[in-house]
């Protein structure tokens, strides 16, 4: 019996992969000591749920797919740059969601009862903002730098993408960083 680190999210497809790929390559030569996180691990987290008993695995990944039944598929579009908590300190630094962000706050907010439920999931002290986190800052660097950066590549566009499936993943940690896994797959509509 163990223990996978699981969260559930939406993939962003190839087109808005490069492209933040790109964004991330830009914003690099002034944001020493930021861990970018890896191509393939790019995507919008709806929720995190932490370590899941993998006997519990099933009971989630049904819970997704009886879920994203009853939502048809949208559209999302992936645009602007921010950080969190606020430029002053940055500690992740992510790209939004424009267009879609009210299906996938939907998709969150019926997802997560089913999930509390199950025991496999605590609540959020803030309030779900899709996001796609684009690196982590390590270290406590003055931010003038990356808050100037930041800024002139706030109004970045990544472009639209359909969305048609909600991902369940696992995520094993490594000295290289996450390998995610996809454990199953909830269709829309």
């Amino acid at each position: 019996m163990g223990r996978l680190r699981t969260f559930i999210g939406v993939d962003i497809g190839k087109t808005i992969r490069d492209r933040a790929v790109a964004l991330q390559e830009k914003l690099s030569p002034s944001t020493n000591g930021v861990k970018w996180v890896e191509p393939q691990n790019l995507h919008v987290t709806l929720l995190f749920l932490g370590e899941v008993d993998d006997r519990e695995i099933p009971a989630v990944c049904r819970a997704v797919s009886e879920q994203t039944a009853e939502h048809l598929p949208f559209e999302i579009s992936v645009e602007k740059l921010g950080c969190f908590p606020h430029p002053r300190r940055p500690r992740v630094i992510w790209i939004g969601v424009g267009e879609g962000a009210q299906e996938l706050g939907t998709l969150h907010d019926g997802l997560e009862p089913l999930l509390l439920a199950l025991g496999c999931y605590r609540r959020e002290e803030r309030r779900y903002r899709p996001h796609v986190t684009l690196g982590r800052v390590r270290g406590e660097r003055p931010a003038d730098q990356l808050a100037a950066v930041l800024a002139q590549n706030q109004d970045w566009k990544g472009g639209k993408i359909p969305v048609s499936e909600v991902l369940v993943m696992s995520s094993e940690l490594t000295p290289q960083g996450p390998n995610y896994t996809v454990l199953s797959r909830g269709k829309l509509g």
